[in-house]
């Protein structure tokens, strides 16, 4: 693996275990995609850093739980919004 894909892949995880964000978001702060992010951290960091690919899978897992939540949550504030509430 090239050099500049393990620092990134260390970087968008500690990022990860530092704020608790999502893939999502994630991809947006480093300007990748959401498929490569998942990708570093699903497959890439399990080779390069157990400890830390452990770390992040829980947080990527907690995040998951919630999906479904927090879609709720913004498409309620997206119709209030429209009724202008």
């Amino acid at each position: 693996m090239k050099e500049y894909i393990i620092r990134r892949v260390i970087d968008v995880s500690n990022y990860i275990i530092d704020t608790g964000s999502t893939v999502r978001e994630t991809a947006k702060m480093f300007k990748i995609s959401k498929s490569t992010v998942h990708k570093d951290c699903t497959e890439r960091l399990n080779e390069i850093d157990r400890h830390l690919y452990k770390q992040v899978k829980k947080i990527l897992d907690f995040n998951l739980s919630e999906r479904h939540l927090r879609g709720g949550e913004a498409t309620k504030k997206k119709y209030l919004k429209k009724r202008g509430l």
